[in-house]
């Protein structure tokens, strides 16, 4: 059908009682059911004849239109048009679309007919009035002529610079029609990958800022600039701006230095002081934790809150009207300050404060008498005031008395969320609380979860550099090719059937490194292959070298973290095994997925979130789920949902590689996280700062 051009638009009547219009297209007829509130309008090309309608018939001006009037698209009138819109509106404005054959007008200030000819099916369709869709569309392949049936469009606008009709259909968003406000966003972070990383923390602040930056927001991530001889290339594009400034803690004056790289549309922020030049990763070394870390990230704190006002980044600064992420208690003392130190005298009065609790078991805790130390005002102790429990004190003359600046950061910023829905349930309980569980509860209105995203880019295995063959959930191949590559690489017998588990993560308390040590020896009198990469515990380690001389055919443990093993051992591994007594978020369940590694997880935090339970029976018996979960965190039930991963995987191949293409299709991209953090944006500037 051609592409039609409306140039002029004529009042054909108006009437109360309106009559029935038609088009009529060939041999079928569309008809517009009457309104009482509407009269009609008839839009028709310049040469066609003014008060006629396509047949002839004569419609004399200001007359009501005969009944049995039909307008029709007749081959002998080339200059007729046809119906473009009924009802009371003046057209004001009416426009073609020579791309896609669209016939577009705004009727009155909101109302609009969109009347188009796909030429790929046929089909003509309309969309009349602005609370209402009248789809009337002849499928040249169908036949069939028909309405939009069990949808509603609830709300019909015009974009102004896009002229596209834009509209919510039953409960699915088709497109944004609102404005998209836009925010200054400040992170600030102990780490952001690839700057800085020991867990989560660091690829969340290294990816998150990156999606919201590419969504339209001006983003900053504030981060210390941590010189440890290793690290040192990765601010090798970082440049002093010049701004030096001094800050008042720690019972003396204290001056900083900030250098700054500009990337993937963030701003990146490194704060520089001699306390962040030293060996060892961002907290500690090989003798444990850093005794300064307070003053370190109190340090952090501080100039955080003074970027924002200080730095022309780009030219100019991001000013008072500022929202910041604050992240764990590194960086807990921000909305502290703000409220205590900025707003007093009038600053930061119109910024808002989010804090993004990763790891609640990491709380800043240090004694009472530092307090005078974080150049804090005395009135506002109470804030991070913490005691201990009698049963936790170290010796009976013991008070309990100290300061936390997780806890300060809880009662002061704005909003809390955490890395999913679960843990934000979980973190307000006794069990998963760590003893701020009332505390949270009592801000349970303004807390929320969001699962965290991955990156899809470097996580890809249809073009990962680090794994020997690619694959994709249309084509397997490649995925039991890495498989042996795997164990060729590790030493094992070549054996594609042989199901391959893997672990890899800490070696620590919380992500149940005793169950497996437990359940290693009857696991591996199922016959199968068990790979281990991580560091931490000592005596974990030494553990790991004991078991692979002692099960050479079936057990190897990598001690240490490997970047490019990690991602071979995703890729190669059939199941990935995280029993972790409590996981806030977990992203190794995610990679695993999208690898087509099926996980078999504790039901806890994130990793009941994102991992759903095999179901054979669901979909009329093609199965439904990305993994299997167990509860409680005992060896029997550990070791009885290996057992039953591991007889699927030997015995149902169609439904493990469901199994496998279902988790490597599912949604985990940090932009769909980014847009979930938007929403929270746009609560926390719905109300006054929590304190003022």
């Amino acid at each position: 059908m051609e592409s039609l051009r409306v140039t002029q638009a004529f009042q054909i009547a108006r009437s109360s009682k309106p009559t029935v219009a038609r088009v009529r297209i060939g041999p079928l007829a569309i008809r517009y059911p009457p309104r009482t509130d509407r009269g009609f309008f008839l839009s028709l090309r310049t040469c066609c004849v003014k008060g006629r309608n396509v047949d002839g018939a004569r419609i004399p001006d200001g007359s009501s239109p005969d009944p049995e009037a039909e307008i029709v698209n007749d081959a002998s009138a080339p200059g007729i048009g046809q119906v473009l819109y009924t009802g009371k509106k003046e057209v004001v404005d009416s426009s073609n679309d020579a791309e896609n054959g669209v016939e577009e007008g705004i009727v009155g200030d909101k109302e609009v007919f969109d009347f188009s000819s796909d030429s790929r099916t046929s089909v003509e369709e309309g969309i009349v009035g602005d609370k209402e869709v009248v789809d009337s569309s002849i499928n040249a392949e169908a036949g069939v002529e028909g309405m939009v049936r069990d949808k509603e469009l609830v709300d019909s606008r015009i974009n102004a610079e896009t002229g596209i009709e834009e509209g919510i259909v039953g409960d699915k968003v088709e497109r944004e029609t609102e404005p998209k406000e836009t925010y200054n966003i400040v992170f600030v972070s102990a780490e952001a990958a690839p700057y800085s990383k020991t867990g989560g923390l660091g690829d969340v602040c290294g990816s998150l800022p990156c999606s919201l930056a590419s969504r339209g927001h001006r983003v900053m991530v504030i981060s210390p600039r941590y010189l440890n001889g290793d690290s040192n290339k990765v601010f090798a594009h970082a440049n002093d701006v010049g701004c030096h400034i001094n800050i008042s803690c720690f019972g003396t004056e204290q001056e900083v230095a900030f250098f700054h790289e500009y990337r993937a549309g963030v701003d990146w922020v490194f704060l520089d002081h001699p306390s962040y030049h030293r060996p060892g990763n961002p907290y500690g070394d090989s003798h444990g934790a850093f005794g300064d870390n307070q003053f370190r990230f109190t340090l952090l704190c501080h100039a955080a809150c003074e970027a924002p006002l200080v730095l022309p980044l780009g030219g100019f600064t991001y000013g008072e009207k500022c929202l910041f992420l604050v992240n764990d208690w590194h960086s807990s003392l921000v909305p502290v300050l703000l409220a205590a130190k900025y707003r007093p005298h009038g600053v930061y009065k119109d910024a808002r404060s989010i804090l993004v609790i990763h790891n609640l078991a990491h709380q800043g805790v240090e004694p009472a008498a530092t307090y005078g130390s974080l150049g804090l005002p005395s009135e506002w102790y109470g804030a991070l005031e913490w005691v201990f429990p009698t049963w936790a004190r170290t010796h009976a003359l013991d008070t309990g008395e100290s300061v936390n600046a997780l806890k300060g950061g809880i009662v002061t910023a704005d909003r809390i969320l955490t890395v999913s829905q679960g843990y934000s349930w979980e973190i307000t309980t006794p069990e998963g609380g760590h003893g701020l569980d009332e505390l949270l509860s009592s801000r349970k209105s303004v807390l929320n979860g969001i699962t965290n995203g991955i990156d899809v880019d470097d996580w890809d295995p249809s073009s990962d550099k680090h794994i020997p063959f690619h694959y994709s959930a249309s084509d397997l191949s490649g995925k039991v090719r890495c498989k042996t590559a795997l164990q060729k690489e590790l030493c094992f017998p070549i054996r594609p059937d042989c199901p391959m588990v893997g672990f890899i993560g800490r070696l620590d308390h919380q992500k149940g490194i005793d169950l497996i040590r437990l359940a290693l020896p009857e696991l591996l009198e199922d016959d199968i292959q068990f790979i281990m990469l991580g560091s931490g515990d000592p005596d974990t380690e030494q553990w790991m070298r004991e078991a692979e001389s002692n099960y050479r055919d079936n057990f190897r443990g990598w001690v240490g973290f490997n970047v490019p093993v990690s991602h071979r051992i995703t890729a190669g591994c059939d199941i990935l095994l995280m029993p972790s007594r409590f996981e806030p978020c977990g992203l190794n369940q995610l990679y695993a997925m999208r690898y087509g590694t099926v996980p078999v997880v504790h039901s806890t935090g994130g990793l009941r979130d994102t991992v759903e339970s095999f179901d054979p029976y669901a979909n009329e018996g093609s199965g439904d789920g990305t993994g299997w979960t167990f509860s409680p965190l005992t060896k029997e039930s550990m070791l009885a949902a290996l057992r039953i991963a591991i007889q699927t995987y030997r015995e149902h191949n169609s439904s493990w590689e469901g199994l496998m293409k279902r988790g490597m299709v599912r949604d985990y991209t940090w932009d769909n996280a980014a847009a979930q953090y938007e929403q929270v944006f746009k609560w926390v500037f719905t109300d006054p700062p929590y304190v003022r």
